[in-house]
């Protein structure tokens, strides 16, 4: 009775080490150290059989944006990729960060010796005032806490959470327990490489692959180094991507913004990017587009879809892929013909506009529409609660043989 005993104390401390294992931490506390190089080689690894389930700033319909809690999150609920946007600090360590100003998101305004730190700058041809990171300290930038964007979305979790650096965000991706991509873009460079210094006169494009190249990343699409650890690199600026194609093979997709909205570093119009003649130039640089998605299948006035444009079509013609952002499940972004029904929508666009990825705040619900809708060569990894019943069972049946 005693062996008995022993044997099932020893199993159910197996058990809690792997239950410790599953990634369910919401709590910022600080990362672990990156994993050796051959922890990776037993990880689940990224499907590329269907469209890519792109995190965008992690799962942050649940959690404040580009948070380590809405990282891990995202991986819990079947990311292919975590998307975040890189910005830097006065002394000049990237972070991930969204907005060009710190006012929206965070509790900068609450720091009274932060008064001062207001400034007026330039951004994309209009006078921005703000407080922006670029004045700030990373040491700074971590005394501050992030809040939830929208307010109709979960307000619990606002001030827990601190701005995480490139790092580690790097490091939550490589630490994940399968193979999950990184989907960096390099934010506002003009901005950036106007008010931050590098030694020996880097650019932030410079300091920025250089990170990724220090953890790994690298390689052309789907060629067996970039499957051991995926990335896409993304930006609204094509002279930064044109200039990383020179530092690093990793592929890049080139974000186009709205109908009115110029290049803000070529000073070129939507409709000139989007012309067959740029598609076939920038495919020299990059292997897809991220427009918004209203662009593709404009809205009417009543928030109903019209004609799809030619965009996704002229693109694959030129061989890019098409990743549109951003698909949210709340009725303020869904439009009449889906019903209010997210499935519905991921739906249309997988199925009968043919996008290759999808930039969505909601990333369990476009993994569960991925599962229900599997393809017959896609094997999905069996989950963290499939596991522990397997475990379970096995626990049992050696019980009763003693």
């Amino acid at each position: 009775m005693a062996l008995k005993r022993c044997r099932r104390s020893y199993f159910m401390v197996l058990l809690f080490l792997f239950v410790a294992k599953v990634p369910s931490r919401l709590d910022g506390r600080q990362l672990y150290p990156l994993p050796s190089k051959g922890e990776g080689a037993s990880r689940q690894q990224l499907q590329t059989v269907r469209p890519f389930n792109i995190a965008h700033r992690g799962s942050n319909g649940e959690l404040p944006e580009e948070t380590a809690a809405a990282y891990l999150r995202a991986i819990d609920e079947g990311a292919d990729f975590l998307e975040t946007d890189i910005l830097s600090t006065r002394d000049g360590i990237l972070i991930c960060f969204h907005d060009v100003t710190l006012d929206e998101i965070t509790d900068v305004a609450n720091h009274s010796e932060f008064a001062d730190r207001v400034r007026t700058y330039e951004v994309q041809g209009q006078n921005v005032t703000g407080w922006f990171s670029v004045d700030f300290t990373l040491e700074e930038i971590k005394s501050l806490r992030v809040r939830q964007r929208y307010s109709f979305r979960d307000q619990s979790y606002n001030g827990e959470f601190q701005i995480i650096t490139f790092e580690e965000f790097i490091a939550i991706a490589l630490n994940a327990y399968r193979i999950v991509g990184i989907y960096p873009e390099i934010k506002n460079p003009v901005l950036i490489n106007q008010h931050v210094t590098w030694p020996n006169g880097k650019r932030f494009e410079d300091v920025f692959v250089e990170s990724l190249l220090k953890h790994g990343y690298g390689g052309e699409y789907l060629s067996s180094r970039w499957r051991k650890q995926p990335i896409f690199i993304q930006s609204f600026a094509p002279t930064s991507l044109i200039h990383a194609s020179n530092l690093i093979d990793s592929p890049k997709i080139f974000l186009i913004d709205d109908t009115d909205v110029m290049t803000q570093d070529t000073n070129q119009s939507f409709w000139e990017i989007t012309s067959d003649t740029y598609l076939d130039y920038i495919k020299q640089y990059v292997i897809g587009i991220g427009p918004w998605k209203d662009n593709i299948v404009p809205i009417d006035s009543r928030s109903y879809l019209m004609a799809p444009t030619d965009l996704v079509t002229r693109a694959h013609s030129h061989g890019l892929q098409v990743h549109p952002y951003t698909y949210r499940n709340e009725n303020q972004f869904l439009h009449f013909n889906f019903h209010q029904d997210p499935y519905q929508e991921y739906e249309y666009w997988v199925k009968s506009i043919g996008v290759d990825g999808l930039f969505t705040d909601f990333t369990g619900s476009l993994h569960l529409y991925q599962e229900w809708n599997v393809d017959s060569n896609y094997v999905s990894p069996p989950s963290a609660e499939t596991l522990l019943r397997k475990i379970l069972h096995m626990i049992y049946s050696f019980e009763q043989k003693l």
